[in-house]
């Protein structure tokens, strides 16, 4: 039998496994408790509007068919919500499988990529994975983006720049102005990857969607968006993208399994926006929690960064994995980040106020041992 060295990509083995955590389940089993908050994926505690539970509940005759590989109903949806045409717009199974369909479909060996950091680690992964070479653009102290440095870089050519605006994990984003200079100062040989999938979280900040200013790109572009975090449909897995033309979009769903977003995540997504009430009083609830959890941990003396996302990055001033480690035996799930430099931080997803109450309980007896 070969070596797995010699059967595997080289690229494969430097990529570390994805931290996906424990779920509620496990933890419960583990510890031997009953209360537990996961505050560790940045999923919507409030859930899918009950329409699209009851509409799935009643979603089973065709299920021993085929999904429809166009998601026909879903994608006119989309494109009436966001004024944008039908033909540039691709499903996937979550924005993250669009991450990984982009970057098949475009770096080759050797490749500059440009992404903001700390990031989204999968923006890093799958740009290795293809032999493509990662170009770390810091956040300042303050954790927030560096501008005059982002649009410097932006300036030459690269392969493609992919970031989040808000960022996970810092929370930071770019405002209007500060995206419009980004823009304009874009190369036009570089393909812009915008990861908003955070978007509606930021809506009411001092944040605008890259689709308001796509005028601006001198090159190709494609805009991430994701039913997992506001719309909480994480566990069903759908997300979309919109290219700047049909021919990249057409170019895309030559990489993509033709089958790849299942029924039952279609029917939901669509029912999902149907019901946008829903979710945008969620999102408010979110965003009242957010502000004051960040409020109670400043004045317990952590550095927080500035978020629009539905979570906070908290400097703990130590081996976040430890502190984690110590959350996660009083029932509190949370992450700690490992990348170079931030392996201090966490990151806290907004739970219920229940939740997040247990995690400011927790942390303090945490603090005390």
């Amino acid at each position: 039998m070969a070596p797995l060295e010699k059967i595997l990509r080289p690229e494969l083995m430097e990529i570390p496994p994805y931290n996906t955590g424990l779920g509620l389940n496990e933890v419960r089993s583990r510890y031997g408790i009953t209360a537990v908050a996961k505050l560790s994926s940045n999923e919507n505690p409030s859930g899918p509007a009950p329409q699209v539970l009851e509409c799935l509940s009643q979603a089973n005759s065709e299920l021993y068919l085929y999904p429809n590989s166009e998601a026909l109903p879903l994608r006119k949806a989309i494109a009436q919500r966001l004024d944008v045409p039908e033909k540039q717009i691709i499903f996937g199974n979550g924005s993250e499988e669009l991450i990984s369909i982009i970057c098949r479909s475009t770096i080759n060996s050797g490749d500059r990529v440009i992404t903001l950091f700390p990031s989204f680690p999968l923006h890093e992964d799958y740009t290795k994975l293809m032999g493509g070479s990662v170009e770390r653009l810091v956040i300042n102290d303050n954790l927030q983006i560096d501008l005059a440095k982002l649009v410097e870089r932006a300036a030459q050519p690269a392969k493609l720049l992919i970031f989040s605006n808000p960022m996970n994990p810092s929370g930071s984003w770019l405002n209007p102005e500060q995206l419009r200079k980004l823009f304009e100062a874009m190369h036009p040989e570089t393909l812009l990857v915008l990861d908003e999938a955070y978007h509606e979280y930021a809506v009411h900040g001092d944040y605008t969607s890259g689709l308001e200013l796509t005028e601006r790109i001198k090159g190709h572009w494609i805009l991430l968006r994701t039913f997992s975090k506001s719309w909480g449909l994480a566990g069903l897995r759908i997300g979309f993208g919109v290219c700047s033309s049909t021919e990249l979009r057409q170019a895309l769903d030559r990489t993509r399994t033709p089958f790849n977003i299942n029924s039952l995540a279609q029917i939901a997504a669509k029912v999902a926006l149907d019901h946008e009430d829903y979710m945008l009083h969620s999102v408010q609830q979110t965003i009242l929690q957010r502000e004051h959890l960040a409020k109670e941990l400043r004045s317990r003396g952590y550095q927080v960064g500035e978020s629009l996302g539905n979570f906070l990055f908290i400097n703990a001033n130590r081996s976040s994995a430890k502190f984690a480690e110590e959350l996660l035996k009083l029932g509190t799930i949370v992450k700690p980040w490992p990348q170079p430099g931030y392996d201090t931080f966490l990151r806290v997803s907004i739970g219920t106020p229940a939740e997040n109450e247990k995690f400011l309980v927790d942390l303090a007896q945490v603090e005390a041992s």
